[in-house]
């Protein structure tokens, strides 16, 4: 096992930016060399099982609560205003391979996202349980078989929730996923389809490319031409570009940018056309390159790529960049600083940002030092930051913020002395926070994940604890914020 020791003052995977010497862990307890050695260190149990080796983020995991004769299923509404999660036993006895080869259809997953979405209790409390047989068909159901899984290896009892709250659950999903537990890797929703790049676990970082169904949750790992594919990384962006080819044709591509694996840092820029499932490298002029970076983002506005901030090894950096991006038959793509006004935000890195409109939300991170916890909004018209005053400050990085409607969704994190569980809710048009009461039982405590927004849900992908990479898929039922995301029409006053 990976020793540790405990600080306050260091923050995870952010002090100075670089790697620490050989064999060494940081002052705070978050191991920050191993992962990046070429050498493997010992991995928590874990790890090492033979699940998350074989079939992270797939039904293996549960396969074990396959063969028994009887399971739990459960409905998960009723009909009253309080919300409550009857429960049954029926007699019926599944294999595993049966199981293992099962892949669900469309129109099965559709309804099933809203039976398997039942939130895992956390806690004992007093329900009304109401029985009832199922019938032959929904035994054979896979969304009523992922529910009996969810509840044997959890939770017995399931608490109340309001009809009305949000709520979390952990999600069975099928296929070819990802072979390890992945942390700083970059998730994209294009459709249906959820694009995931790189990462690492606790020894090697990847650059594979899989692809989550949303609406089948089924993992696939897709075919590509790899003669310019990007190096293994971990904390670098992908940007998604879409380009109208008329008659109601599109063509997407990926763009992949910066990142690291162990003491080396990229400035190298990579295409993949989701068309062709090719990879190239466009040519760059040398001169306008960034510097070296990793732990920045990006996002795409009016055709150029922007990036801000992230370390280079030895610094946090607070300059911001464009790649224009708009012809795509350009011979040399090239970069150029934006020079702004204003009172820009420190240097940092595992901040997040947020387009909206004209103006980027910037909020969080650390320069390896401190853990911030102000917001600063960049207009990218008028290139002018503004910091905007709120009424609470809570630190966080290696978060994730993701915009539903008029709010910024911020899930998990590290405060600065822990890493967090907590939905915090922004509200962009009084920029203040707000608090709502969630239920379910919460992903793990971590940071390094990944969240998008789909179907009016919130999904959360993979994460690091300080200890542990998580190889799992969770989701926020936003229930009645559900309507959030259908509120465009609104304008942020800074």
């Amino acid at each position: 096992m990976l020793s540790h020791s405990r600080s306050q003052k260091s923050f995870p995977e952010t002090a100075s930016y670089h790697s620490l010497p050989r064999n060494q862990t940081s002052p705070n307890g978050f191991e920050q060399n191993a992962y990046l050695r070429s050498e493997s260190p010992t991995l928590p149990p874990e790890v090492h099982t033979p699940e998350s080796q074989s079939s992270s983020f797939s039904s293996n995991e549960y396969s074990r609560d396959l063969t028994t004769t009887s399971s739990k299923y459960h409905t998960h509404r009723s009909n009253e205003s309080n919300f409550v999660s009857p429960t049954s036993t029926y007699d019926s006895t599944y294999s595993q391979k049966e199981d293992e080869s099962y892949q669900p259809t469309r129109q099965e997953s559709r309804s099933r996202k809203h039976r398997q979405s039942v939130p895992t209790p956390s806690q004992p409390t007093k329900t009304r349980l109401v029985h009832t047989k199922p019938s032959y068909h929904q035994i054979r159901t896979p969304d009523h078989l992922a529910t009996a899984i969810e509840i044997s290896t959890t939770n017995k009892i399931s608490t109340i929730a309001p009809a009305a709250g949000m709520y979390w659950s952990r999600l069975l999903t099928y296929g070819r996923g990802p072979s390890r537990p992945l942390r700083a890797h970059t998730a994209n929703l294009i459709g249906e389809k959820l694009y995931v790049f790189g990462g690492c676990d606790t020894s090697l970082c990847f650059n594979s490319l899989y692809v989550l169904d949303m609406d089948t949750l089924t993992w696939t790992k897709p075919r590509t031409a790899n003669q310019s594919i990007p190096p293994p990384c971990r904390a670098h962006s992908c940007t998604v570009v879409e380009r109208n080819l008329g008659f109601d044709r599109k063509s997407y591509q990926l763009y992949i940018f910066g990142g690291g694996n162990g003491p080396d840092y990229f400035q190298d820029v990579y295409r993949l056309d989701l068309d062709t499932m090719v990879w190239s490298k466009p040519n760059i002029d040398p001169h306008s390159r960034p510097p070296k970076r990793r732990a920045h983002t990006t996002c795409l506005w009016e055709n150029k790529v922007i990036v801000i901030g992230g370390g280079d090894g030895a610094r946090a950096l607070d300059d911001v960049y464009m790649l224009d991006i708009s012809d795509p038959d350009c011979p040399m793509l090239s970069w150029k600083k934006m020079e702004t006004s204003g009172p820009s935000p420190p240097a940092r890195g595992y901040h997040t940002s947020n387009l909206i409109k004209d103006k980027l939300i910037v909020f969080g991170g650390s320069d390896g030092h401190d853990c911030f916890d102000d917001i600063y909004v960049l207009d990218l018209k008028e290139q002018r930051w503004t910091e905007i005053e709120v009424d609470r400050k809570i630190k966080r990085l290696a978060h994730t913020s993701t915009q539903v409607g008029s709010y910024v969704f911020v899930i998990g994190g590290h405060d600065g002395k822990r890493y967090s569980q907590e939905v915090l809710m922004f509200n962009l048009v009084t920029m203040n926070w707000e608090a709502k009461k969630v239920y379910g039982s919460p992903p793990h405590p971590r940071g390094y994940h990944t969240t998008v927004l789909y179907d009016s849900r919130l999904y959360v992908l993979g994460g690091y604890d300080g200890k542990n990479v998580f190889d799992d898929v969770h989701m926020l039922e936003l229930s009645a914020c559900a309507y959030l995301p259908q509120i465009t029409n609104f304008e942020i006053d800074v």
